[in-house]
């Protein structure tokens, strides 16, 4: 008989406690009843008493005969369940004999228990219908799937059971098992799929069995009641009850502040502040359950590389795709790689010298040191070797595109000002609305808060417009970083080798179509002795002031590098995507079409986040390290969440009409028009946008077609209350949340996570190495502050201005180890999944062809939008994307190979 449900080897709450209680009475009910009647199976209790394996052998037998009996008799059918496992990927001897056991055993019926729950409820036990056998035998591998194998359980059921509805596996091997999927033949609607895809604990690690669902999509009050408990269950199971340390074995999913980024017993420098609360607000991350540090209650104790940090269970890289999973790369990168190049060039660690310096990274490359260990060495060395472009300890780069087609671009002012619209951070301009430029800090500590940009300075650079024709005329733009960094450039700048400044860059939009930079404003804080803390600068005629204004440019792309990682692409994807992942596992039941919906988009999110926890924006990281606010990286980004990130404006229309980049159009399909048309995020974006909008909206419509079945969906509601309220527990009071009481509300929410995870990260991500590689074109430090006449290096500047400029870049050291991060950051795996193939991977989980066509035809759509965007890229008369060794604009395009492409939109934050 099924063994009673026990309790887990970690604490559960009461209402779990009370749920697995109603559990237990109803298995030992359906346990009797089955005795005298549809009995399939006896569990072994224990392999070491032979009579207790003589009397279930005999069981098992007499209870075969009867079933035979029961099937010729026609009051029970014979059903096939065929299970297909996942094996690891196994070197080790020890594995391979691990396998053949795993493999005996299923072989003889004693690895895989399942129990197979009707959608119907049975009379007597009030419960779903039941039937259960072991996983036994074996059927012939595919031979070009070497890591999967099959094996079949055979059940008898009652004529009237049913349809299935779930099953409850339980793994009775030593170790986790990898379960793809269930297929049960033999009922006479045809094939029943349970398309998992998930790792199953052992039941040495977790006496609790699994829970699984077919694939057909219910709304909460739509559950067929023979599974309504079990979709209660299960959920429960996976919220946990907040306490103890997380095992990996474990699919807790719950929430936690970010108190795990500093490491202060180790050291008092790599000691960090928490972030989430009142003072420093931030989302929640995943829980992990760790003890807190012995020098600061409140941080939590660090596992340092290469022990994981956990996350859920399924939520883990796949083995299988290790070797080409770009994630599996950054691994490799920040354990293996970066320390070499450490090693290597630490004892130097000096500027480039002249541009031919950094044009040897792609033509030469970097010898990197031997280790003293030789097994050590060869290990590193074939891996490197595999993994990145290392060849004999040789590291080489490839040519950067913004260089490959024009290698002085990048000095060109309509190019940095052509970044600001079809760069890797193209979300950071606006339209300037209001003159004069007024900071919003607190006078008192910052000092005057006008802006130095006086009119007549502007109007110098307007062809004889005024301000306030060119601000009504809509020429006029701002990329303004001056009140987010001002409080933290003092700071900064007493970090050693960093030397930066708060900055305003001004554009003007000609009459011609082109934006043009035409003032930088570079501010430091004020102090008592000095009174020249804010500089302006304008593009002069001769040599000096072109040098000056080269030297401000680049202190300019040194912040917006800052901003668009620790806060457009850390904070606004990453970090801001985990709540709705956590909200989602935990509210919404697999079953639920939102979560079928959602589920391509949470994919391995958890993870990289995790991943770049403990080793990219940690205290000492490689963020810290090779971006100018140093230690102080992720409070700039908490202070950004706090003053600027609200979910409203993460939708992209909102966002570009906050920006002042859009204006509201009815006329126009989104109705908004952009107010330069030649911005290509922007009007690719529209259009993926658009796809999605119109995808979400058909899929909400066919599950909530009747009246208010949005606020009656109680998993819903509990999805985003939760998020409201603990996945952004900092911004819960805000009034600015969206309500969710209609489709409308629904699809506009989903649109906007969708969006986020798909093309605004791919649009903010995947050109870092392409744009950034090259280091004088987006340099994430700034070294020097810009001399002035009467300082005593202005002289030596005089001299030597191209070794001024490339001393107040990164270093050797640096550049190298930000430009293998940006490599890898910017890599497409070759398994990458993406948005234009979502057809293809929701087959697999939606048993619905209504939804399939909606899928299908979102696809269709992706393809069309590549078409235009590829006609776009060809015409002459958009500069911003096209002309003599202009790169063309497809960081939107959906489709891509693998590799460093600048393109493409996979499905979620994996990377």
């Amino acid at each position: 008989m099924f063994t009673a449900v026990q309790s887990r080897s970690t604490p559960v709450s009461s209402e779990i406690q009370h749920v697995f209680s109603i559990r237990r009475r109803k298995i030992s009910q359906i346990c009797r009843y089955n005795r005298s009647c549809f009995k399939v199976k006896a569990v072994i209790q224990s392999g070491n008493d032979n009579k207790t394996v003589k009397d279930a052998n005999f069981m098992e037998k007499s209870m075969e005969e009867s079933n035979r009996l029961l099937v010729s008799s026609g009051k029970a059918r014979d059903v096939k369940a065929v299970v297909t496992l996942r094996k690891k990927m196994k070197e080790k001897i020890s594995d391979k004999i691990e396998d053949q056991w795993e493999s005996l055993m299923n072989g003889i019926g004693r690895g895989i228990l399942i129990q197979l729950i009707s959608q119907d409820i049975d009379p007597v036990t009030k419960s779903g219908k039941f039937a259960e056998s072991y996983v036994r035998g074996w059927l012939s591998k595919p031979s070009d799937h070497p890591h999967i194998v099959e094996y079949a359980a055979n059940l008898t059921v009652p004529h009237d059971f049913g349809r299935p509805g779930a099953i409850i596996i339980t793994n009775l091997l030593d170790k986790e098992i990898h379960l793809v999927q269930i297929v049960v033949h033999g009922f006479n609607e045809g094939p029943v799929f349970f398309s998992v895809n998930t790792w199953i604990h052992s039941q040495k690690d977790n006496p609790e069995s699994r829970i699984i669902f077919q694939n057909q999509a219910y709304l909460p009050s739509q559950t067929p009641p023979g599974i309504k408990d079990l979709r209660r269950e299960d959920l429960l199971s996976i919220r946990g009850n907040g306490k103890g340390e997380r095992k990996l074995h474990e699919r807790i999913y719950d929430y936690d502040v970010y108190n795990d980024l500093g490491n202060p017993d180790k050291s008092e420098d790599l000691a960090r502040p928490l972030l989430g609360g009142k003072e420093k607000p931030y989302p929640r991350r995943c829980r992990t359950g760790r003890g807190p540090t012995k020098k600061d209650p409140l941080a939590e104790r660090r596992i340092e590389k290469p022990h994981p940090v956990y996350v859920p269970r399924d939520e883990t890289f796949e083995e299988i795709k290790q070797n080409t999973f770009s994630a599996g790369r950054l691994k490799a990168l920040l354990h293996n790689l970066v320390p070499l190049i450490a090693a290597t060039l630490s004892s130097s660690d000096i500027p480039f010298t002249n541009f031919t310096d950094i044009d040897k990274l792609y033509k030469d490359g970097v010898v990197l040191n031997d280790d003293n260990d030789p097994q050590k060495n060869n290990f590193l060395s074939e891996m490197l070797e595999k993994v990145f472009s290392v060849s004999k300890r040789l590291l080489k780069y490839e040519i950067p595109a913004i260089i490959r087609r024009d290698r002085f671009a990048w000095l060109r002012d309509n190019e940095f000002a052509r970044q600001a619209l079809a760069g890797v951070n193209p979300v950071n301009i606006e339209l300037l609305r209001e003159f004069p430029i007024v900071s919003k800090l607190d006078p008192a500590v910052y000092g005057p808060p006008d802006s130095a940009i006086t009119r007549d300075v502007i109007e110098q650079e307007l062809n004889g417009m005024s301000v306030e024709e060119a601000i009504q005329a809509k020429r006029l733009f701002i990329l303004d970083y001056h009140d987010m960094l001002l409080p933290f450039i003092g700071k900064m700048n007493s970090l050693p080798g960093r030397k930066a400044y708060a900055s305003r860059t001004l554009f003007f939009y000609t009459s011609r179509g082109v934006l043009k930079p035409i003032i930088v404003e570079l501010s430091l804080p004020p102090t008592p002795s000095s009174a020249r803390n804010k500089r302006i600068f304008s593009h002069g005629q001769d040599a000096t002031n072109h040098w000056i204004w080269n030297l401000a440019k680049a202190h300019v792309c040194s912040n917006d590098a800052g901003v668009h990682q620790l806060v457009n692409h850390w904070l606004r994807t990453h970090a801001c995507m985990e709540p709705y992942i956590i909200a989602s596992h935990r509210h919404l039941s697999s079953l639920h079409p939102i979560y079928k919906l959602l589920h391509p988009h949470m994919r391995y999110t958890l993870e990289i986040n995790a991943l770049a926890r403990q080793s990219l924006i940690n205290g000492g990281g490689v963020i810290e390290a090779c971006f100018s606010p140093g230690r102080y990286s992720m409070e700039i980004s908490s202070a950004a969440y706090k003053s600027m990130w609200r979910f409203d404006m993460e939708a992209l229309p909102a966002d570009l009409i906050r920006r002042g980049m859009a204006v509201e159009d009815t006329s126009m399909p989104l109705g908004v028009k952009l107010v330069i048309e030649d911005y290509p995020y922007a009007a690719d974006g529209l259009l993926i946008w658009s796809a999605i909008k119109e995808y979400v909206e058909s899929y909400v419509d066919h599950y909530y077609s009747e009246p208010n079945s949005v606020t009656s969906d109680v998993e819903l509601q509990g999805w985003w209350n939760e998020i409201k309220n603990k996945g952004h527990a900092d911004k819960k009071n805000e009034t600015w949340w969206p309500k969710l009481v209609t489709k409308e509300d629904l699809s506009g929410i989903l649109t906007t996570m969708i969006w986020t995870a798909s093309g605004q990260h791919a649009a903010i991500n995947f050109g870092q190495y392409p744009f950034g590689g090259y280091v004088p074109n987006r340099p994430t430090i700034m070294r020097k502050l810009i001399p002035h006449e009467d300082d005593p290096s202005y002289e030596n500047f005089i001299l030597h201005p191209e070794y001024t400029f490339l001393a107040s870049l990164p270093t050797q050291l640096q550049a190298t180890k930000v430009m293998a991060v940006q490599d890898t950051l910017s890599t497409h795996s070759a398994d990458e999944e993406y948005m234009y193939q979502l057809h293809e991977i929701q087959q697999f989980s939606i048993n619905d062809h209504e939804v399939l066509k909606i899928l299908k035809r979102f696809s269709a759509k992706l393809k069309e939008i590549e078409d235009t965007i590829n006609q776009r890229n060809k015409d002459i008369r958009l500069k911003n994307r096209s002309g003599a060794g202009v790169p063309p604009y497809e960081l939107l395009l959906p489709t891509s190979g693998p590799g460093v492409t600048c393109r493409g939109i996979p499905n979620s934050i994996s990377i």
